[in-house]
């Protein structure tokens, strides 16, 4: 059987959405962009154009829903042009002045059959490669009823088809608003649909959906995206884990402190995670910061993410205990990111340390810590299982990950977590602080390791100026 030729695809102009999509949207078919006002749409489809327009293709932005002019301002908030862009203006109102390139269609009394005449001359005119119709819910009014608009965009689909047009139909969706009858997404041969809510706390969350693609295995599920200025509709493809390459070999990562690493059977091991919980001031970012020196004075990159602590609070308590960190970050060797709560969404997040291990290489990676990074978020069980594809994808990478998790209160055993996430290291160190013959005295226990021997004795972590060191746990000297 000879070899089926795999059909040629037309970028999103949306890097993540391409990758979803795995390349870009089929050529020469109809999709629908579906969501609620303020969703992204119109943002999205200026970006599919513009992609068009810097591959030579000709263009056009079908509108009955907003003006040329609103078009231009919505393209000017992120720094580009409709240059190359022929805007297709359908007006109800009266003389509009415009521009000489625009084209504007006016009618006291706007017709279905004239909107329609109108939008194929334009596209047997200009032979667009790429359309935008800006929107179905004008086509509804107009039409008036379901059989009657599923007609009409029948014979549009069938029309587009012969003109070789890749089309997208923007579909503004109200909540309450019964549509029973239209089944329009099944004459589509992709829908894509834009979500966004507003948290209780914090700033609108926004998810994109691929909820149907014919011919594509693409990346099903909601993905978190934003809209940000000069860039647009950005998405952040949800973690597969089976995509990373597997191909790191085992080995056994150091601390630089040799009884801590004795304490781990001779060190750490490469493509695993280790969560260090402890209570407040017990050492945990103390240790990440350990790792990080080691790995990066062997010459490996490492990246290190906070969620309660500031760039210059960690620098400066790193320099305190003789760890001197700053030029790495300066030579970018140290990726070192801060993020205030409600900043970055699961699925950002996850691209960004991704983009650590892929693009810079990093061979350990820090969550400081991972408490604050749940509690920075409305829905933090879902989170866990963000967390938990993200590690996935790590281990398979071959980097060491150690999430810091903080305990509740500051001394005594009746402690705890606010999520339970034990079950996502294959380490576990437990780091406590125990009143001892009148002193507090830091103890350090390897609790869990999976691969490999550990010590199970309890020993005493130091953390003096200009030093960190893990000795045997003895009685405290006579003070006499």
């Amino acid at each position: 059987m000879p070899k089926l030729k795999k059909p040629s695809v037309v970028s999103t102009g949306i890097a993540g959405l391409d990758e979803i999509l795995r390349g870009g949207l089929p050529a020469s078919n109809l999709y629908m962009l579906q969501g609620a006002p303020g969703s992204g749409k119109t943002t999205a489809a200026l970006q599919f154009l513009r992609a068009g327009v810097e591959a030579g293709e000709s263009c056009i932005y079908v509108t009955l829903s907003q003006t040329a002019a609103e078009l231009e301002a919505i393209a000017v908030s992120h720094g580009w042009t409709l240059d190359g862009i022929r805007v297709e203006e359908l007006s109800t109102s009266g003389t509009v002045n415009e521009p000489d390139d625009q084209s504007i269609f006016m009618t006291s009394d706007l017709r279905l059959d004239e909107t329609r005449k109108a939008i194929e001359a334009a596209i047997e005119e200009h032979k667009p490669r790429r359309l935008v119709y800006d929107s179905l819910l004008e086509i509804r009014l107009i039409t008036g009823d379901s059989p009657r608009f599923r007609r009409e965009l029948i014979g549009f689909k069938s029309f587009l088809a012969k003109q070789n047009v890749v089309a997208l139909l923007l579909d503004t969706q109200t909540a309450g608003v019964e549509r029973s009858g239209e089944e329009v997404e099944g004459l589509a041969h992709g829908v894509i649909r834009f979500d966004k809510s507003l948290e209780e706390y914090g700033g609108i969350r926004r998810r994109i959906e691929i909820s149907k693609m014919r011919g594509v295995p693409i990346a099903d599920g909601y993905h978190d995206m934003a809209i940000r200025e000069g860039l647009g509709v950005v998405v952040f493809p949800r973690i597969m884990p089976s995509t990373a390459s597997d191909t790191a070999k085992p080995h056994m990562i150091k601390s630089g402190v040799a009884e801590l690493d004795e304490m781990f059977g001779g060190g750490q091991e490469a493509g695993t995670t280790t969560l260090v919980i402890g209570q407040s001031g017990t050492g945990k970012s103390t240790m990440s910061s350990l790792y990080a020196t080691a790995a990066l004075e062997r010459g490996e990159n490492v990246a290190l993410f906070l969620f309660e602590e500031r760039l210059e609070t960690f620098f400066r308590r790193s320099e305190g205990l003789g760890m001197e960190l700053r030029q790495f970050h300066k030579d970018g060797k140290l990726i070192l990111r801060d993020f205030n709560p409600n900043e970055i969404s699961p699925g950002e997040f996850g691209q960004i340390v991704q983009d650590a291990v892929t693009q810079s290489k990093s061979r350990v990676v820090v969550i400081d810590s991972l408490t604050g990074y749940l509690n920075s978020l409305p829905h933090r069980d879902k989170a866990v299982r963000d967390i938990q594809s993200l590690l996935k994808y790590l281990a398979r990478s071959g980097v060491l990950t150690m999430l810091i998790v903080a305990q509740h209160g500051l001394l005594g055993q009746n402690v705890g977590i606010d999520v339970d996430v034990s079950f996502l290291g294959d380490t576990v160190l437990l780091l406590r602080i125990m009143e001892h013959e009148g002193r507090l005295r830091r103890n350090i226990t390897v609790v869990k390791k999976r691969h490999g021997p550990h010590d199970l004795n309890v020993r005493e972590l130091l953390i003096e100026s200009g030093s960190v060191s893990v000795v045997a746990y003895n009685p405290l000297p006579d003070p006499k």
